[in-house]
């Protein structure tokens, strides 16, 4: 790994020597790396809003999308952007001053959507819904003021199969998150390129980082919320099980609409005796 002040980002100042780290980091850089080839996400000359929370999960991105720019191998501009939405105590000084710090090109942008999100949501229910469709519209309007391609999210492996199985149980429907989504205007993509990466990675490596984190007060003082359930669930399954996670995750990329029921994704009726279907070949 690269350890020289002179052939390093800043971002990886002050890293752990330690082998164990040194594995850590080039196991997320190589499934940041799979996920960007696999799905296609890169487009020559163009521009990516690296979208910052100051959580765990969107410091990881933004230090391993910048190791593979450092090394060549992300053809693409990278700018980072935060978008403070007016929560209470919310430590605005934090993110720009790291930034900079950094030599991370950037954009910060004031937009009180908690003030709208608590006028509209009756007290007791979940805030996630509409918190983020306003922040979606938000950085979609940053992303195309700034002449970018994508709008790059911190989502991670667990966030995909948590999303899956809220879906499952609460939604009736077999869906998550894709790495690469097309918005409904179809000019910016939404790319997740840590989709391969686990979560504790990503708690491992900005804890070993020490990068500043902000936690999210509005949402994380909601213990009930579904995606926390959901969460339990697997973790209590990930206890009994040590490796199904992975083991789930990798049937969201391995599914056979033969073997489901939906019939717009298989011609039931259309199968015939003496016909085999191009899936069973």
């Amino acid at each position: 790994m690269l350890d020289n002040h002179d052939d390093i980002h800043p971002l990886f100042h002050g890293a752990p020597s330690t082998t164990e780290f040194k594995k850590l980091r080039k196991r997320i850089v190589r499934q940041t790396r799979e996920a960007i080839e696999q799905y296609g996400m890169i487009e020559p000359d163009t521009k990516w809003l690296v979208c910052l929370s100051g959580g765990k999960d969107s410091y990881t991105l933004l230090a391993v999308l910048n190791e593979l720019k450092w090394r060549g191998l992300l053809p693409v501009e990278l700018i980072a952007c935060n978008l403070d939405q007016g929560q209470p105590n919310f430590p605005a000084t934090v993110l720009p001053e790291f930034l900079k710090k950094m030599g991370v090109p950037h954009r910060i942008e004031y937009e009180d959507t908690y003030s709208i999100v608590m006028d509209k949501i009756p007290a007791g229910r979940t805030f996630c819904a509409l918190c983020s469709r306003l922040r979606r519209g938000n950085l979609y309007r940053i992303a195309r003021e700034e002449g970018c391609s994508a709008v790059v999210l911190g989502h991670h492996r667990d966030d995909i199969l948590e999303t899956f199985f809220m879906n499952l149980f609460h939604g009736g429907r077999l869906a998550t998150m894709p790495p690469k989504l097309l918005n409904d205007e179809g000019d910016l993509f939404v790319y997740r390129p840590l989709a391969h990466v686990a979560e504790v990675d990503c708690e491992k490596f900005a804890s070993a980082m020490k990068y500043p984190i902000i936690p999210c007060d509005l949402c994380g003082s909601q213990d009930s919320l579904q995606r926390q359930q959901v969460k339990q669930i697997l973790d209590q399954w990930e206890t009994n099980s040590p490796g199904r996670r992975q083991i789930m995750f990798r049937a969201l990329t391995n599914a056979r609409p033969s073997h489901l029921l939906d019939p717009k994704l298989f011609d039931f009726a259309g199968l015939m005796r003496g016909n085999v279907p191009e899936s069973e070949q």
